[in-house]
């Protein structure tokens, strides 16, 4: 199949996936006498893979991990449960921080008056280098 054929099939633009090519992601295409890149239902299978580790938030070093693992019919499920571990760990921490972010954010919206007066508890906190409350 073709690169727009594949495109279709996994929901994954052409230029992504030139661009997982490119990184060593998936295996460069074969080519057609006229230049044009070939793709096999095994293409299919690691672009679904891709995608939903992406969806998952995983970085794409980790995704190359995974799919080296994936592959792996011999490996051990503990390697595959310590990087989820460790991106379940990152995640924590970023909703942490995003909360952290939104209860900020209220505390200042609700002080301000939003009126014709030109105080603003808003812009004072943001004047305020390395003060989040």
């Amino acid at each position: 199949m073709n690169i727009g054929e594949l495109s279709k099939e996994t929901g994954v633009s052409a230029k992504l996936i030139r661009h997982y090519e490119g990184i060593g992601l998936i295996a460069e295409a074969g080519r057609t006498e006229n230049g044009y890149r070939v793709y096999s239902s095994d293409d299919i299978h690691y672009l679904r893979f891709i995608k939903r580790s992406r969806e998952l938030g995983f970085p794409l070093d980790d995704i190359k991990s995974l799919l080296g693992l994936w592959k792996n019919k011999s490996r051990s499920s503990k390697q595959v449960k310590l990087l989820a571990e460790k991106h379940l760990n990152e995640l924590d921490i970023k909703l942490k921080q995003l909360k952290d972010m939104s209860d900020t954010l209220k505390n200042l919206v609700k002080h301000c008056h939003g009126d014709h007066r030109p105080d603003c508890p808003i812009l004072k906190n943001l004047e305020q280098s390395g003060s989040i409350s």
